[in-house]
């Protein structure tokens, strides 16, 4: 495990705030994780969408006070500064689940010396957030969610196959490049091909990926037209393991599912952000949790979409909110 530690200037901030940064060991992996803040602050976890995302630029790390609070990140396995990259170890691929998630997660809690710290997720981080806490609630001392998802079937369904009824034009491509086997899912023959052997043709299958999901978020009123990604390998990494993932629903089947299990977070103070014009992940799931999880509270964003400035306000105030709690 090697780190990095840099001192910003202590006299302008107002206190004892660091950034550091290393990996830890895992099986068959090393998890980045940095950390930012004050070493002695209310620990705070971001984790990061996708499957396949990462901590891209480190904007998380400016969302909470550096003098009181001590922000943490870490790229998933298999994407970001972690390593290997998952298509550079395909091998592997089938260990890369949610559970191993979860652990790699208290792996790195462990390792900086954390014994509760406030969990937050975007996205498909907040999946993994409502996996961890329901799997190590004990070390959980709040949650703040921004565009809340559960990853199960029924989502996976409408994001890759059923909202199609909105871009019929674009799906139908999707559909049709999907290369899929009479009774295989759209998404298990987009999994099976990006991670294939033919990693030409994997190459192939991850740019109409990238095409279905520029298509389904383009009605999000922060949605910028271009592509996704610039870099090749960025783009088969998030193609990859999404698919990967959703192709599985999530590795959270099989009495493994979010949605029956959140009434266990009762007791654990919660809040789940999401933007009314959310087209690829409607705000239907995070009112569903909302009613199961009776110590959460509900903010829709009426005029934000997948994620936006207001929803990472309303995260930040969250935040704050949680840490006012704590004794």
């Amino acid at each position: 495990m090697d780190a990095r530690r840099s001192r910003a200037d202590l006299e302008s901030l107002g206190g004892a705030v660091e950034h550091a940064s290393g990996w830890v060991n895992v099986p068959h992996a090393q998890i980045y994780w940095e950390s930012t803040g004050n070493p002695d602050g209310v620990p705070v976890l971001y984790l990061h969408g996708g499957p396949g995302g990462s901590l891209g630029r480190g904007g998380y790390r400016k969302r909470h006070d550096p003098r009181r609070f001590r922000t943490i990140g870490l790229d998933q396995r298999g994407c970001g500064k972690s390593t290997p990259t998952a298509q550079d170890d395909l091998l592997h691929l089938s260990v890369n689940t949610t559970q191993t998630l979860i652990e790699d997660i208290e792996a790195v809690r462990t390792h900086l010396g954390i014994e509760q710290w406030i969990v937050t997720g975007v996205s498909w981080g907040s999946t993994l957030a409502l996996a961890y806490a329901l799997q190590h609630p004990n070390r959980v001392l709040g949650i703040a969610l921004v565009a809340v998802t559960a990853s199960s079937r029924t989502e996976i369904q409408w994001i890759t196959e059923d909202v199609g009824r909105v871009f019929p034009e674009e799906w139908s491509r999707f559909q049709g490049d999907s290369g899929g086997a009479p009774g295989e899912r759209l998404v298990e023959a987009y999994a099976r091909r990006l991670a294939g052997e033919d990693r030409d043709d994997a190459h192939h299958a991850a740019l109409a990926w990238e095409r279905w999901e520029s298509t389904h978020i383009s009605l999000d009123p922060n949605w910028t037209p271009g592509e996704m990604f610039d870099d090749d390998r960025q783009r088969m990494t998030f193609a990859l393991l999404v698919a990967h993932y959703w192709a599985n629903d999530g590795f959270l089947a099989q009495g493994n599912e979010i949605m029956p299990r959140v009434h266990q977070l009762d007791g654990i103070p919660g809040y789940l952000i999401h933007g009314r014009r959310d087209i690829s992940g409607p705000v239907a799931t995070a009112w569903q949790l909302h009613q199961r999880w009776r110590t959460s509270q509900l903010l829709v964003i009426e005029d934000e979409g997948h994620g936006g400035p207001a929803s990472m306000a309303a995260l930040t105030q969250a935040v704050e909110e949680l840490a006012a709690r704590i004794v």
